[in-house]
């Protein structure tokens, strides 16, 4: 039986990850999950799968869960910061999901790498951010970091069986997003409503933004460095709208083995979960006569310019990626929120790149300096920042 905690479990990922378990009672047990502000759906996940531990960042919505529990439900209920420590430090845990969004994820996820946890990484802010430290850490504490992105696992799939020595390149495919083909002066004035429209995947929000404007792609090629210990010139990226091969490895005799299916989350999840073996499962058969047409472009990096600067932050390091992902999270909210253009987006990244004085990252502190310098500059900021991007 695998003990699981699960960090964000009312997201995207968490609910997909209870998906798996759901299927799976026999082989896997929740201990432990974490939330904040649906605390409806965290009472289901409660009483449905019984953890020890259920955290609620906000302590005002830790009360109301607590409240709204039946008297009988035995789930110990804590909050903040030490609350997510709390979950994905489970000493019944086996494996930590981090389906947690933002960089709120990373003091969690470091220290469930320092008790030699095994990590189902969904969180990308956690190698963004530190990479290079937090594969240190992993190595240093024996700890696992399995891939849960579908394109992270498609590689790591890919991978299974043959030598690191033998790599050509990292192929990282890309839906496009719902701009595909779009030019500059046609993205002047989407919607929000318009930038969320994706086309084939079903994500939150934020990472639904980030997609449109080649972020997210940007921030899975950081990962996919550190993940793989491969230099950034042999990680490229390839636009592939029906996202059917989520990913691929071209090796040194020029075969390459790419991982397809369709778009459907839970299938790296269960791979991260019960790797390394595979195990049924009955969600939909791939039918390729049916897809018939698989097609694949070089991305418009001049429109979308969030992939270069990721490649940029990439090749310089240090807490450069920080900025970058620090900087994306605030604007992305600020554009969810109405109160930039889609196209201020990379616009307002590159000038916080520009004005930050890059440090070498040798601790979390680094990290949280620069990810604090950032969110200074954009809220405190506003009026400087749109004068310098109009």
């Amino acid at each position: 039986m695998i003990s699981i905690s699960i960090l964000g479990s009312t997201g995207s990922i968490g609910t997909q990850t209870l998906d798996v378990v759901r299927d799976n009672l026999d082989k896997v047990k929740v201990c432990a999950i974490s939330g904040n502000s649906n605390i409806e759906l965290l009472k289901k996940q409660i009483l449905e799968f019984n953890p020890e531990v259920c955290s609620v960042m906000n302590g005002i919505n830790a009360i109301k869960l607590r409240n709204i529990l039946p008297k009988f439900c035995k789930t110990e209920i804590v909050t903040g910061m030490d609350g997510l420590i709390s979950v994905a430090t489970h000493s019944q845990a086996h494996i930590i999901v981090t389906g947690i969004s933002g960089m709120i994820g990373l003091r969690p996820t470091i220290e469930a790498i320092k008790l030699g946890k095994t990590i189902a990484l969904a969180n990308k802010e956690t190698l963004v951010t530190g990479g290079e430290y937090i594969m240190h850490l992993a190595k240093k504490y024996k700890a696992t970091i399995l891939p849960v992105d579908s394109e992270h696992s498609a590689i790591f799939q890919a991978l299974q069986g043959n030598k690191h020595e033998s790599i050509n390149k990292l192929i990282l495919t890309a839906s496009g997003g719902p701009f595909l083909g779009k030019s500059e002066k046609e993205l002047e004035n989407v919607t929000l409503d318009d930038a969320l429209n994706h086309p084939t995947w079903k994500m939150g929000r934020k990472i639904t933004i980030d997609s449109a404007t080649l972020m997210n792609k940007g921030l899975e090629v950081i990962e996919a460095k550190y993940l793989f210990n491969i230099p950034e010139e042999k990680i490229e990226v390839v636009v592939h709208p029906q996202s059917i091969i989520h990913s691929a490895v071209e090796y040194c005799d020029h075969s390459t083995l790419a991982q397809m299916g369709l778009q459907n989350m839970r299938i790296p999840i269960q791979y991260a979960l019960f790797y390394p073996k595979r195990i049924k499962n009955n969600y939909e058969t791939l039918s390729l006569s049916k897809i018939k047409n698989l097609t694949f472009e070089e991305p418009d990096k001049k429109t979308f310019r969030c992939l270069d600067l990721a490649y940029y932050a990439l090749k310089i390091g240090g807490t450069l990626p920080t900025i970058l992902n620090a900087s994306n999270e605030l604007v992305v909210n600020l554009f969810l929120e109405g109160k930039v253009k889609f196209l201020d987006i990379p616009k307002i990244i590159e000038v916080l790149m520009t004005k930050h004085s890059v440090k070498k990252v040798e601790s979390i502190n680094d990290i949280l300096d620069a990810e604090l310098w950032s969110k200074i500059q954009i809220e405190n900021k506003q009026g400087v920042l749109s004068g310098l991007i109009n």
